[in-house]
């Protein structure tokens, strides 16, 4: 019960930090794996402040590095209104069917009904529903699947305002599921030669898939922490993945998520096998032995924050992400609260870069 009302005495001012903007990164460096890597203890409250190659050392023979293989689409199209030519800006977040997708909009009484054309390409579109604010459901006139290299644009976060000279940049080289509509950043610092060093040190991998949906991009907009609905992603766990992580797992081996997407998944997995619920991941809140993952493809709403019982994940690589965001609730529930704060005190400090192409932190 006073874990409960803990819980429920959560207010979003208690994840709020200052950041001036000179902190946010609006470039990637070069090479991936030459990002800063603060280093996170929750045994010892322990800072350490090495380069992101040298995690390495701190990964075993034995553990599970588990890997969010999305891949980010060209998710921001420029339509305009078939009846009036007013702008519109459209920005896929989730494909529904062949035709139809889940997305945001940007202009003026786009309302059900409108209709768009995307440029000269022939290709029209009808506002089919209206959801919540700027979320519709849009009809395409045939499938966009193959058209979209040509016509949208790898959608940026809007607090990024350098052009991005090479879009593979913000991708991982790791991926290869299309779907997302923003990268698992946690993964941009990660090179190939550095896969390998750690598969030659003994590390295991295993792969999930989450597609970054409207939950990177929507605010938390409520002031009890409890009151908040983090919307749905599409998330998906293969058997044979599934299988190396129990493995691991029962041989010992530590299962270390990267990134706040892969540890979704993950968590999903291991509420599911206990046969929970991600929409109601805090109706137990008692300790129980550690129990298998077990395969899933589903859309999965886990809003993890202060007061989760962690099912499966024993490590997170994280960046550094946006004050009143719920990933700044997930990484406090997996560290705790004031060690997260101090931890990004600390950063500001020694001049850490934050948000989707800045350093990281490996919190174990």
């Amino acid at each position: 019960m006073d874990d409960i009302l803990k819980m429920t005495d959560l207010t979003l001012d208690q994840f709020d930090y200052d950041l001036p903007e000179s902190f946010i990164a609006q470039t990637p460096i070069e090479p991936r794996d030459s990002s800063r890597l603060m280093v996170v203890n929750r045994a010892t409250n322990d800072l350490q402040h090495r380069v992101f190659r040298d995690i390495v050392d701190y990964l075993h023979a034995g553990d599970v590095l588990v890997l969010n293989t999305t891949r980010v689409i060209p998710a921001r199209l420029h339509a305009t209104k078939i009846e009036t030519g007013g702008a519109v800006e459209v920005l896929l977040l989730r494909k529904i069917d062949d035709v139809r997708w889940q997305c945001l909009i940007g202009g003026r009484r786009v309302l059900q009904g409108v209709g768009l054309v995307f440029g000269e390409t022939g290709i029209t579109a009808q506002i089919e529903q209206v959801l919540q604010e700027s979320e519709r459901v849009i009809r395409f006139s045939r499938p966009i699947d193959d058209d979209l290299n040509g016509l949208g644009e790898i959608p940026l976060p809007p607090y990024i305002h350098a052009p991005l000279i090479d879009p593979e940049r913000y991708q991982t080289v790791y991926n290869k599921n299309a779907g997302s509509a923003a990268a698992p950043t946690a993964g941009l610092h990660f090179t190939p030669e550095l896969l390998l060093a750690l598969r030659a040190k003994g590390v295991r991998f295993a792969e999930v898939t989450l597609h970054v949906g409207l939950g990177t991009f929507k605010p938390v907009n409520v002031e009890r922490i409890v009151d908040y609905h983090i919307h749905s992603e599409r998330a998906i766990l293969h058997a044979v993945d599934a299988k190396i992580i129990n493995e691991a797992k029962l041989a010992g081996g530590r299962v270390i998520a990267v990134g706040t997407t892969a540890t979704r998944a993950l968590e999903t997995g291991g509420i599911l096998s206990e046969g929970g619920s991600p929409a109601d991941p805090y109706a137990s809140l008692e300790a129980c032995a550690w129990r298998p993952v077990i395969a899933f493809d589903l859309d999965t709403n886990l809003f993890i924050y202060p007061g989760y019982r962690w099912r499966v994940v024993d490590a997170m690589i994280t960046n550094f992400h946006l004050p009143k965001s719920s990933l700044m609730m997930m990484v406090s529930a997996f560290a705790g609260r004031e060690l997260i704060m101090h931890a990004y005190e600390t950063a500001k400090r020694e001049g850490y870069r934050f948000f989707s192409f800045g350093d990281a932190m490996l919190i174990l």
